[in-house]
């Protein structure tokens, strides 16, 4: 059975994106600030046609975490902030440009229907059918390679909620952003196993297994 997996930032008092989100500012107000650990990295800045950047334990954990995955699901707010309809949709082409960093099959979760993007190396699918149905369609897509769950918050939150999600590393930023969007908002209650923990300059690397499926 395919693994499903998960990374993703998170401030210390368990936000993944700030307050007051708009097209300017995707994760609100201070949430940029979730991801500054990763510009310096060296696998960022490739993945980004960049030169140099550093090579300690958070640059190992970002390889990882790029270059595992056979397949990715997102949120419709992730893929573009939207909700709507794709022609209300100001944003309809995505964050990320021509050229996205994933290089891989990525399965956009939404209400509105639209036929595959190809852009790069990166295919967008657009499933109407719920998390189940889009991971189903990951999980073929990826082979033998685990299947990620890149975000928004409420898939993880599904994934959790349905026993879906094997393994979460959370890269906990050491800032409070005082309100936003909670990544455990509504999570059921669990045991989880601890599998490391690497302390990095401005973050803190945590990888759980969550008993899954």
């Amino acid at each position: 059975m395919t693994r499903l997996i998960c990374n993703i930032s998170i401030s210390l008092d368990g936000f993944v994106a700030g307050p007051d989100a708009t097209l300017e500012e995707p994760l609100g107000k201070g949430g940029e600030q979730l991801h500054e650990w990763i510009f310096g990295e060296r696998r960022w800045r490739e993945q980004h046609g960049l030169d140099g950047g550093e090579r300690g334990p958070s640059d190992e954990i970002l390889r990882e975490s790029i270059e595992l995955p056979g397949a990715i699901v997102m949120g419709r707010r992730m893929f573009s902030g939207g909700d709507g309809p794709w022609s209300d949709d100001p944003n309809a082409d995505a964050w990320w440009g021509d050229d996205p960093p994933f290089d891989v099959p990525v399965f956009v979760v939404t209400h509105h229907a639209r036929e595959t993007v190809d852009k790069g190396k990166t295919s967008y699918t657009f499933v109407t059918g719920g998390l189940e149905a889009a991971l189903a369609q990951a999980a073929e897509a990826a082979g033998d390679k685990p299947v990620a769950i890149a975000g928004g918050a409420s898939l993880v939150q599904q994934s959790l909620q349905a026993g879906l999600l094997d393994e979460l590393e959370i890269h906990v930023a050491p800032f409070l952003l005082g309100g936003g969007v909670r990544l455990f908002e509504g999570a059921p209650p669990a045991a989880l196993e601890l599998v490391r923990v690497v302390d990095a300059p401005n973050v803190t690397h945590i990888k759980y297994r969550t008993g899954g499926k």
